[in-house]
């Protein structure tokens, strides 16, 4: 990482800010109601030296794994630049794991002690800590971590700063990023300081950032995208981050914050569609946006109610974005970015270019980025200095991660245009033979499935079946009403044109069968999705596999499934 500016890595980054800008504000954190914290950098720069002051003093070996359990707060970004300047390695939890791996991932990682913090399911959580662990909380943390454990502005209140720079070298492991995994045991992937300083500097020649820009944290901070974006964004420009308070608020949050850069999940964008839709019906829409002066007033209009009428840059990721939902908000004015990328390469690899039309794709390579398609697999592979070390503890598998010339295989499928442009058509490892011997690739037909407003998450399957089958789970809001009799009549029909519709625009082998609608909602605890909502396709297997042949042979186009 020779190439990578002493001064771009993150701890020299925080340096900067204490003594350029001790003043200004940097962190926002509401307390409760319409109470809000404000950190200046000067504030931060002393409550993480004086943890960090706390931390050696534990005489833990250079190189110790700190983990971090939390929700998006202050303390959460001031956690993981204390265990960097006491010389330890942080390893990020999500907030909403089940207890058996939490205790996985501590256990794995030989965590030395955990930051708990701001959390709803602590309760479910605690059986996962370790007995004995040293745990420290934060001034949000649940009553009964507050109560039992060392808290963040006592150890503050006692602990002397720790004075000077202390570095860490561009080579040294700054992390662990625990994978998802929407198969088997999470895998901690290793990245180094030099890797995020190198990704944020590929990153804002791609999208400009400064220090007036403000961002909304809310994607868990254990996900690569929120760590590069909004954490080491944040060091690297000296921005505002403003920090969500809960589901609840979540629409007061962004009306606070007004984001200049605004970076979510598909899930959430059609989410922000539908309450839309539910003020105005789209045909009523898309013909006042089509008047010239009316048009613009709409748009400005629709854009405050979300929160983002400052918004310069929108981009999606984690999943693929419908190009009908991409093409809708252009219409409202808003051009969304379409990133690709994984927690392997720091999720720096492709991104469409501000400006140029180049929905459909996932755009063309970061400068620094290569990128090819093998030949016999179709797989894509790409390589850059944001490479991840590897897999902590894994060496075969981390080596089976790449190929013999140091290319990472990323276990997607796909194509690159004439202009550069990736287009991501499925996954290797998920595609499957029917009965009638041919392949079907699922991850396109999932987007036409899941682009139903009442569908929240869907499967594509059936390996050894006649026709693939759609397997979908609705949001919460049609869940609830599939109850009343009059409502379940009427999504049935509507499921039913949905999947003519998709249907026509497939080749004869690819066709679904039937539409199955599960009711039992696919969650965290139960398994069925990862972290970050991915659904595991292994797990949808082990559940529904032997329900398959009945369903195909039942000769309904929508079946409802109780259990």
């Amino acid at each position: 990482m020779s190439n990578v500016p002493p001064a771009s890595l993150a701890l020299q980054r925080l340096y900067h800010w204490e003594t350029a800008a001790p003043t200004r504000v940097a962190l926002t954190q509401p307390m409760g109601g319409a109470a809000v914290q404000d950190f200046t950098w000067a504030q931060v720069g002393e409550q993480v030296r004086r943890m960090a002051a706390y931390l050696q003093a534990q005489g833990w070996e250079p190189g110790s794994r700190v983990a971090i359990l939390s929700k998006n707060c202050a303390w959460w970004l001031m956690s993981d630049l204390a265990i960097w300047m006491a010389g330890y390695v942080s390893v990020p939890l999500y907030p909403t794991l089940a207890h058996d791996t939490v205790r996985q991932i501590l256990t794995h990682s030989e965590a030395k002690a955990c930051f708990i913090g701001k959390l709803d399911g602590w309760e479910g959580m605690k059986p996962g800590v370790p007995e004995g662990m040293p745990c420290i909380s934060y001034p949000l943390s649940p009553a009964d971590a507050i109560k039992n454990y060392k808290g963040w502005d006592a150890i503050c209140a006692g602990t002397q700063p720790l004075q000077g720079q202390p570095t860490r070298g561009a080579d040294e492991l700054a992390t662990l990023i625990y994978t998802s995994g929407t198969t088997g045991m999470p895998k901690g992937v290793m990245h180094t300081f030099g890797n995020f300083a190198w990704a944020l500097g590929a990153g804002i020649q791609r999208i400009a950032m400064n220090e007036q820009d403000r961002m909304l944290s809310y994607l868990p901070l254990a996900h690569v995208v929120e760590r590069v974006l909004v954490e080491h964004g944040w060091l690297r420009t000296g921005m505002h981050v403003y920090f969500a308070e809960s589901l609840d608020t979540f629409a007061a949050d962004l009306q606070r914050a007004r984001p200049t850069i605004f970076f979510s999940v598909p899930r959430l964008w059609v989410k922000f569609q539908q309450g839309i839709h539910h003020k105005m019906p789209e045909q009523k829409l898309q013909r006042l946006l089509s008047l010239p002066l009316i048009g613009g007033l709409v748009r400005r209009k629709v854009q405050k109610a979300l929160g983002l009428d400052q918004c310069r840059v929108a981009a999606g990721g984690a999943a693929p974005m419908p190009l009908a939902l991409l093409e809708w908000y252009s219409r409202l004015g808003l051009h969304i970015n379409e990133g690709y990328g994984m927690t392997e390469n720091l999720a720096v690899s492709h991104l469409t270019i501000p400006g140029k039309n180049q929905q459909g794709s996932v755009g063309p390579v970061y400068d620094g980025v290569e990128h090819r398609i093998d030949p016999q697999t179709g797989e894509v592979q790409m390589r850059s200095p944001a490479l991840m070390l590897g897999y902590y503890k894994e060496p075969e598998l981390s080596s089976a991660t790449f190929t013999a010339d140091g290319w990472l295989k990323t276990g997607d499928k796909g194509r690159i245009d004439a202009q550069g442009c990736l287009h991501i058509t499925g996954r290797v490892k998920d595609l499957f033979k029917t009965a009638k011997g041919k392949y079907v690739a699922p991850a396109p037909i999932e987007d036409k499935l899941g682009a139903h407003e009442a569908v929240e998450a869907c499967v594509v399957t059936g390996a050894n079946l006649g026709q693939p089958l759609g397997i979908v789970m609705l949001g919460a809001e049609a869940a609830g009403q599939a109850a009343d009799a009059g409502y379940r009549s009427k999504l049935e029909a509507s499921l039913q044109q949905h999947l003519k519709q998709i249907n026509v625009g497939l080749d004869p082998h690819e066709q679904l069968q039937c539409i199955v609608v599960v009711t039992t909602p696919w969650t965290v605890d139960n398994d069925l999705i990862t972290p970050t909502f991915k659904v595991k396709r292994n797990r949808i297997e082990d559940v529904y596999a032997a329900n398959y042949e009945r369903w195909e042979n039942s000769g309904k186009k929508v079946i409802w499934h109780n259990a």
